[in-house]
């Protein structure tokens, strides 16, 4: 067992264009979901996989012409230019409905992006029930005070969208007292100390990652 916080399996998987998942959690939410969603490029790495994409959401620039054609009845072109592939998956998901969401293959490549698909999160979490889950672990964002299930040992990392944000918490080895999260690396390494832990804030937004335990 990999880790016993694995969230209740999604009907909606978005897979976007960074590392395609190697790890057996975020292959599991891909191989379970009832939708998978690709983020334009991503669909070079899910074709001969086995599993089907519903949609393929993008620009549409990093699509080569055979996979193309291919797949021409599930291509959707979002030219908008505000916006990046995944913001444009997720945007066509609410569209469809679907508002259980997780994101598997938004980290690698490029840190810029990475970056990037991780802080979104916390505008996806407005409009949609949705974690990102990596290679090493799973990014919930929260926009209220919240407790999230854990077990004792596990690395735990708290990014404030906003650095006036006052953090307190409870279940840390680490707690916070009002904290605010002036820079990226203020609320990283810290560690559960049990089944659970809290994160307490008024206002803002708080991105909390987890790390699996093997």
């Amino acid at each position: 067992m990999y880790q016993n916080i694995i969230f209740d399996i999604p009907r909606t998987v978005i897979l976007a264009d960074g590392n395609f998942p190697v790890h057996p959690v975020p292959l599991a939410y891909l191989r379970k979901a009832e939708h998978i969603i690709c983020c334009d490029g991503s669909i070079m790495n899910l074709d001969g996989t086995g599993l089907e994409a519903e949609a393929i959401v993008g620009d549409l620039d990093s699509i080569d012409h055979e996979i193309a054609r291919k797949y021409s009845g599930r291509l959707f072109r979002d030219p908008d230019q505000e916006t990046n592939d995944l913001t444009k998956a997720v945007r066509w998901c609410i569209n469809k409905r679907y508002k259980d969401i997780v994101i598997v293959g938004a980290t690698g490549k490029r840190e810029d992006h990475t970056i990037g698909n991780i802080s979104l999160l916390a505008e996806y979490a407005r409009e949609v029930s949705v974690v990102m889950v990596s290679d090493t672990g799973i990014f919930t964002p929260i926009l209220e005070s919240k407790s999230l299930s854990s077990f004792a040992g596990q690395q735990v990392s708290l990014f404030s969208v906003n650095p006036e944000t006052e953090i307190s918490s409870s279940g840390l080895k680490y707690e916070l007292s009002r904290l605010k999260l002036m820079n990226w690396w203020r609320g990283t390494l810290n560690e559960a100390t049990g089944d659970s832990f809290e994160i307490r804030f008024d206002e803002g937004a708080v991105i909390v990652y987890q790390k699996f335990r093997g």
